[in-house]
């Protein structure tokens, strides 16, 4: 997995877009591993500019990684996303959007992907309104080469149908959690990137 890159052109920018979703994804779908744990511990902390809105969050992410070990991490994911039965923390949008998992917010998202000629991979046992699966469909919204599929209008539409409306909440819940550690720097990041992406989409709406 890469770390997200400086940009400084506006291709350097949609490739850093699209490696923090595909980062984001990896961290959200289960813990980090030794290399993972490894490539933070070389991460830059330096956003390109000086004070930017999302160097702060991310200093603080890098840092709780570099204080992590791998085996503190599968802890700290079954701890608060694992277990038998209920998690402490459900990291599925229905629910939040309805208050029940596998309900109509999903069958809703499942139309959209088919009209975007996506689908559930098999051997994934998550259900699609997994915020790791979501944010692989955004990071192929912007960095896939189906330009019919893959453009801004459409990562707009996703953003604010299938992320907005609950992801911030799970993000409340894990950076809230007294069991999260490396898990709510993680979610403070991740509270503060889609921020950043809901300005972007608002100005181009």
């Amino acid at each position: 997995m890469n770390m997200p890159v400086a940009s400084s052109t506006a291709l350097d920018e949609e490739i850093a877009r699209a490696e923090l979703y595909g980062l984001l994804a990896r961290l959200w779908y289960a813990a980090p591993d030794a290399e993972l744990l490894s490539a933070f511990q070389v991460a830059t902390t330096e956003a390109p500019a000086a004070g930017a809105f999302l160097e702060e969050p991310w200093r603080q992410l890098v840092g709780a990684a570099r204080e992590t070990s791998e085996a503190q991490a599968h802890r700290e994911y079954d701890a608060l996303f694992g277990g038998i039965g209920k998690p402490e923390v459900y990291l599925f949008g229905s629910h939040y959007l309805s208050g029940f998992l596998n309900d109509k917010p999903l069958a809703k998202l499942r139309t959209e992907l088919a009209r975007l000629g996506l689908a559930r991979d098999e051997t994934v046992s998550e259900t699609e309104d997994h915020v790791a699966c979501l944010f692989e469909v955004m990071r192929y919204l912007i960095a896939g080469e189906d330009v019919e599929v893959a453009n801004l209008t459409q990562q707009q539409t996703f953003f604010a149908a299938q992320i907005q409306p609950w992801m911030p909440e799970m993000c409340e819940a894990v950076a809230t959690h007294p069991k999260a550690r490396f898990y709510a720097a993680l979610a403070r990041f991740t509270q503060a990137f889609l921020q950043v992406e809901a300005q972007a989409f608002d100005i181009l709406a």
